[in-house]
């Protein structure tokens, strides 16, 4: 009953002020520069200019261009990165949904062309100053106070990142744990603020904001004794789960006849969300196997000219849910494997022919997956899909390896970009790849998308790990 009596104060992430203004930056950023351009060329911020506004505030927020890890804000070079394959991909969007709603004609294109050009070095500066300025602005006039129950690994590792992250605006005072002082030699002294009984006294004496909880399952009746003494304080008080704490996919909080239940791994395509990422892969598929029909054409005869053998390669994989599926590619090697061993290509493989090799090195082998995309197998970006006996091997290698089936798998995906394309000779490469595919399950949007279709053309450029 305590539990419950506690319920409306007691939540799973903390909303607070920097979440808000981290999902606002972008947004509040390309307006501002686009009330900027408007104003340059004497242009009305009214009309269809409204209406680009909104459209632009529904894409990124809440969100943001700038993917961040548990270090806290990225390099610059990582940063730019972000932003510019984030805005290309912004403004990829809007310009199909101009030309479709055939309204393109109602901007002016000095305005279109400035602010196109000027935002992401807006959006840079942004992302730069605000670490700096934002605690020293609103510090300590909204600066909020925090403490951790529990001073184990999990409270440590949340006392980093609430270090890390200016944004959060959250002066870390310290922990309390019950153990000895002895056997909290990692914490530093003036951050060791006693046993949990003195967790609500101190709270009242020194206006405490936030309380984070970061006690094991195993403490309940803990858990539940502290709730009970933290009935007398104002501060907000935020539960950090123990369980499957480095897995959680899509980990939110949901209810079942008003009993609450929490979600730990979900796929990320459930609802409208659903709907959306299987028409853009609809559409996608439709207008690309249109475009490149010549092509895929021409690739086949050269196939079939170049080796004797068939001209598609199909392989089973695991699809979603781990629902087994075969998987077209233009066949580039002198075998077609598919059975309980499969040996993964290699620089220089003897079993590549030589039209392989270039169908190989510029990732053309891959059309065919596009018709996969249309049947409903594959998805455009998603984790890459393994033969059966590569899954059945790592699986059992790397702690949560099958969790990237929980989406189907993609042509291109988040690994891929980020330089884990081609050959995964040790198992550390392949867990690299899995981390990238659940990273990819747990920020999934529209706009990620956009940003891999368009990372993924620059890496067939330039020919990375592709062989």
């Amino acid at each position: 009953m305590a539990l419950l009596a506690t319920q409306e104060r007691l939540a799973l992430t903390p909303p607070g002020p920097g979440a808000l203004l981290r999902s606002a930056i972008d947004p509040a950023v390309a307006l501002a520069t686009l009330a900027a351009a408007c104003a340059a060329f004497g242009a009305r911020f009214d009309g269809a200019l409204l209406v680009l506004a909104v459209l632009v505030f529904a894409m990124t927020f809440p969100g943001s261009f700038v993917r961040r890890g548990a270090g806290g804000p990225p390099e610059a070079r990582a940063l730019a990165y972000d932003i510019v394959t984030g805005w290309a991909a912004t403004m990829l969007l809007l310009a199909l949904f101009g030309w479709a709603s055939r309204s393109l004609g109602a901007f002016d294109p000095r305005v279109l062309a400035v602010w196109a050009l000027a935002t992401p070095a807006t959006l840079f500066v942004a992302h730069r100053a605000l670490p700096v300025l934002v605690p020293r602005v609103l510090a300590p006039a909204l600066a909020r106070t925090a403490v951790i129950a529990g001073a184990n690994d999990l409270g440590r590792r949340l006392a980093e990142r609430l270090r890390a992250d200016p944004l959060l605006n959250v002066r870390f005072a310290g922990y309390f744990d019950d153990r000895a002082s002895g056997r909290l030699a990692h914490v530093p002294a003036e951050e060791n603020l006693g046993s949990l009984e003195r967790l609500a006294d101190y709270c009242r004496a020194n206006r405490v904001d936030v309380i984070y909880i970061a006690l094991p399952m195993a403490s309940q009746p803990r858990i539940l004794n502290l709730l009970e003494q933290l009935r007398d304080t104002t501060a907000s008080i935020y539960f950090v789960p123990d369980i499957f704490v480095s897995d959680l996919i899509q980990a939110r909080v949901d209810s079942i006849g008003g009993l609450p239940v929490v979600a730990v791994c979900e796929t990320p395509f459930t609802g409208v969300n659903g709907l959306v990422k299987a028409a853009m892969d609809f559409v996608l598929a439709a207008v690309i196997l249109v475009c490149i029909a010549p092509m895929m054409a021409a690739i086949a005869i050269g196939v079939k000219l170049s080796s004797p053998g068939p001209v598609l390669f199909k392989q089973r994989r695991y699809g979603v849910d781990g629902r087994k599926i075969v998987v077209y590619k233009f066949r580039s090697m002198t075998v077609a494997e598919d059975g309980d061993v499969v040996r993964q290509a290699t620089r220089n493989d003897s079993r590549v022919t030589r039209f392989g090799a270039f169908l190989r090195k510029t990732s053309l082998d891959e059309l065919p997956q596009f018709i996969n995309v249309l049947q409903g197998r594959m998805s455009v970006v998603g984790p890459r899909p393994h033969a059966i006996a590569h899954n059945e091997l790592y699986r059992k290698l790397i702690r949560g390896y099958m969790i990237r089936h929980k989406v189907k798998p993609g042509i291109t995906g988040l690994a891929q970009v980020n330089g884990f394309r081609g050959e995964t000779d040790t198992v550390e490469k392949m867990k690299m790849r899995v981390d990238y595919d659940l990273a990819y399950l747990r920020s999934w949007s529209v706009l990620l998308d956009l940003q891999i279709i368009l990372k993924t053309a620059w890496v067939v450029f330039k020919r990375q790990n592709a062989y």
